[in-house]
């Protein structure tokens, strides 16, 4: 028995068991075990808060993304107003200014026409003076004839004017 190789295996086997145990080979084994899956809890954990804190942010990012597509909106309905109240009271301006150089233009007419008017009579005024002063002229001779045109002359433009 003792010329058995198994025999021999077999002792080496029981004495590197009894060597293991004695020297506590497997509570090490247990302890690095346990410790390596107390590591792994830790990240998993670790991970899972990582995970929540990414959820979160994400939320409020999504929250705030909405609130900018809200306040976006907002400030293209202010500006559509705003470009429609400049609108209406740029037309209304130029309806004002239109107005007012039309009746600008009435006022330089009617000036004109004034104008015109006072012109044709001064003018008529002048030829019936001259006429008359020729007719008078021819009929009336000398210095008392002279002295009723100036007369005459004198009325005819101060009623006139």
């Amino acid at each position: 028995m003792l010329r058995d190789p198994a025999t021999w295996v077999a002792v080496a086997f029981i004495l590197f068991i009894a060597l293991g145990i004695y020297l506590k080979v497997p509570a090490m084994l247990a302890k690095m075990l346990d410790e390596r899956s107390d590591k792994i809890s830790k990240e998993l954990a670790e991970a899972r808060k990582l995970r929540e804190e990414a959820q979160a942010l994400l939320a409020e990012y999504q929250k705030k993304r909405v609130e900018a597509e809200k306040d976006a909106a907002n400030i293209v309905a202010q500006a559509k107003v705003e470009a429609e109240s400049y609108g209406v009271e740029t037309r209304k301006k130029l309806a004002e200014t239109i107005e007012r150089r039309t009746k600008q233009a009435a006022q330089k007419i009617a000036q004109a026409e004034a104008a015109a008017i006072k012109e044709v009579r001064t003018t008529a005024t002048e030829a019936a003076i001259a006429a008359a002063s020729r007719l008078v002229g021819e009929a009336v001779q000398g210095a008392a004839g002279s002295k009723l045109i100036d007369e005459s002359i004198a009325a005819v433009k101060s009623r006139l004017n």
